[in-house]
């Protein structure tokens, strides 16, 4: 018999998320069977907080359930034969350190996979937030090489990447954060230019001596104001691929803004919104090509750990006031 320990939605968010907001609770967890659903035991070794999970709890989840989460996860016990003890996995399974599962909701560790290389970037540069910004540039953005490439937050899980991508793309990469430590890991992964959105006087002054020719391509992981001075200065036909709105997650009352169709018309852009479930059909292709970069050096990471399950609230409260370079992720 195997307790398993879950953090439970008390109560919806208002305004930023709270400690109180969760509960920590035991649930026994059933034994084994050789037909039926359970035919294996897992064990959480890594879990992710991201930003997605604050406006989808709202959307998708109920008062009392466990919270949604991905996690990396190690097959204690198997009835399985496709799936073997001590084998890692990546699942949907929320916030708990144990479960138990029939293998279809499971998705192996390449076998590629290299040892040196840490299990936990399967939630973060080889996972679902690096597989958004391959796609998302790829499929959304459709850069080209010799292209202009904004991206914000992008000193996070997702934006790292885009940026990393888009110069092994050949474009020119521009990127802001709010911290001039996160600027500095901007510069050291390879961004041409990068800036304190928090410090400039102007953010239009800004992004105009960033490129003074404008933007082909805005990889929008923010929304709000900034998205609203950075339309100015897309080029002709430019391309923006709408993957997040975090300056607004956390809204009790929706902002208000300038409006977007006098600039989308009069410089004929394209915005499209996308969820990276969307090629869900192509992950082996992105999780391979990202594994292969990463191995290879041309794409770089940095991780924010937290050490221990019951501070999971915790690390989603820090991660979603931007305190982690990177991708953030805890350790059980």
């Amino acid at each position: 018999m195997v307790i398993a320990k879950v953090w439970i939605l008390k109560k919806h968010f208002d305004g930023f998320p709270k400690t109180n907001d969760f509960d920590l609770k035991e649930i026994e967890l059933p034994n084994l069977k050789d037909g039926g659903e359970r035919k294996l035991l897992l064990a959480s070794v890594f879990l992710s907080v991201d930003p997605y999970m604050r406006p989808y709890s709202r959307r998708d989840m109920k008062e009392g359930d466990i919270m949604i989460g991905t996690q990396v996860a190690r097959i204690v016990e198997s009835k399985n034969p496709a799936f073997a003890v001590g084998a890692f996995v990546v699942s949907d399974r929320g916030w708990r350190t144990h479960f138990i599962s029939d293998g279809k909701d499971l998705q192996l560790l390449p076998s590629s996979w290299p040892e040196s290389l840490p299990k936990s970037l399967a939630l973060g540069t080889v996972g679902m937030p690096g597989l958004t910004a391959y796609f998302g540039l790829l499929e959304v953005c459709k850069m080209k090489p010799g292209e202009t490439v904004l991206v914000n937050a992008a000193a996070g899980a997702v934006g790292s990447v885009v940026g990393q991508l888009a110069k092994i793309g050949g474009c020119k990469v521009v990127g802001c954060a709010g911290s001039d430590d996160k600027v500095a890991y901007l510069k050291k992964l390879g961004f041409d230019e990068a800036f304190n959105y928090k410090t400039v006087k102007s953010l239009d002054e800004a992004l105009r001596k960033a490129s003074p020719d404008g933007y082909d391509c805005f990889f929008d992981n923010v929304g709000g104001e900034f998205a609203s001075v950075a339309i100015n200065q897309m080029k002709k036909y430019g391309r923006i691929a709408v993957c997040g709105a975090i300056s607004q997650y956390n809204d009790s009352v929706s902002q208000k803004g300038p409006y977007v169709q006098i600039p989308m018309i009069f410089k004929e852009l394209h915005m499209e919104g996308f969820i990276v479930s969307r090629w869900s059909n192509r992950r082996e292709e992105g999780v391979k090509a990202l594994l292969k970069w990463v191995v290879e050096g041309k794409v770089k990471y940095h991780e924010q750990v937290t050490e221990g399950f019951e501070n999971m609230p915790m690390a989603f409260i820090g991660m979603l006031k931007g305190e982690n370079i990177g991708k953030a992720v805890v350790k059980v």
